[in-house]
């Protein structure tokens, strides 16, 4: 599994960030689905490997508008560049009512359907041949969910010694049955891949957390996750000092709660562009790094725009090396 982050700003971009979107995948590129669409986001996928013709489906985690203005611009554009394959969007019931409205009133038309789905759903489950997705609600100022990712068709291994036992030798029989198929015989036996194979680990599991002041809003669901992507807008003393009704997290409120969980991995986004990330910046970017490592002892990222990260099967998370 794979992310790449298209912004990682809060509320406005800045020279380095843009605002909210995350690219993800089962392995790589092709195909992707998108987490928030900020203004821009189809500028950021121009200097990416992610094709608007690959996209799977579109998750936003609320209404604000860092998290969606960038939606009228990148479906357009798909449309322009002769997308036909209907597309999910995974989203509050006021994004459709958002994206209808820019379409009807700026002459424009898409040339593929969309598909909309409401997350705010009770109950709601989203899932295709890659992942089965869920959500779990936040709390900020208009409703909000995380979305939690989890890999669906996981490889199977072969029982090579009951097939052999039973009598069936190699063959193409054994490929189909690794598959997942079910397989009859010449002879008339039905062989089922429940019988003959067995899933070797479990699942792969990433929670991409939308804007949220409460944490341990995600305690239950971070119990077999892998990997949590969570804003940390402020380090803990601009927080106070804005107070509480913006309703975001600082850095030590994240770090404090992954390390309760005993979350293996975090990665940190969503950051206030107050903070700089050159030399000699002030205040600068690591700062928010610094306040996380007191407190949390996991492996810890700061996400920057287009960095890319690989889950590997053995739940170990790396940054890669730029393409």
């Amino acid at each position: 599994m794979e992310f790449t982050f298209l912004g990682s700003s809060a509320g406005t971009p800045t020279r380095s960030r843009n605002v909210s979107a995350l690219a993800l995948g089962p392995n790589g590129p092709k195909p992707w689905y998108l987490v928030d669409c900020g203004e821009g986001t189809q500028h950021q996928l121009l200097r990416s490997r992610y094709s608007v013709m690959q996209l799977k489906a579109i998750f936003i985690t609320h209404i604000h508008g860092d998290h969606t203005f960038g939606l009228p611009g990148l479906l357009t554009s798909a449309s322009m560049l002769g997308r036909e394959e209907p597309l999910d969007v995974i989203a509050p019931p006021q994004v459709q009512t958002f994206i209808r409205a820019a379409i009807e009133n700026s002459d424009s038309s898409l040339s593929f359907d969309l598909n909309f789905i409401n997350s705010e759903a009770t109950e709601f489950h989203w899932e295709d041949r890659y992942f089965s997705v869920s959500t779990v609600p936040l709390s900020h100022r208009v409703p909000c969910h995380a979305f939690v990712f989890t890999e669906r068709n996981i490889e199977r291994q072969l029982q090579q010694e009951k097939l052999q036992a039973d009598g069936i030798e190699p063959g193409p029989e054994w490929g189909e049955l690794q598959k997942g198929k079910d397989v009859l015989l010449p002879d008339g036996r039905l062989l089922k891949a429940d019988d003959y194979t067995q899933i070797a680990r479990d699942p792969r599991r990433i929670i991409v957390a939308g804007d949220n002041d409460t944490p341990e809003r995600l305690t239950d669901a971070c119990q077999d996750a892998h990997v949590l992507i969570h804003e940390a807008t402020y380090t803990q003393e601009v927080s106070e000092r804005v107070g509480p009704w913006p309703q975001h997290s600082s850095a030590e409120q994240v770090a404090r709660f992954a390390r309760q969980v005993q979350l293996p991995n975090l990665v940190l986004t969503h950051f206030s562009s107050r903070y700089q990330s050159g030399p000699g910046g002030t205040p600068h970017i690591n700062q928010l790094a610094a306040e996380a490592l007191q407190y949390y002892k996991g492996q810890l990222f700061l996400a920057k725009d287009f960095d890319t990260y690989r889950l590997e099967k053995d739940f170990s998370l790396h940054r890669l090396e730029a393409y």
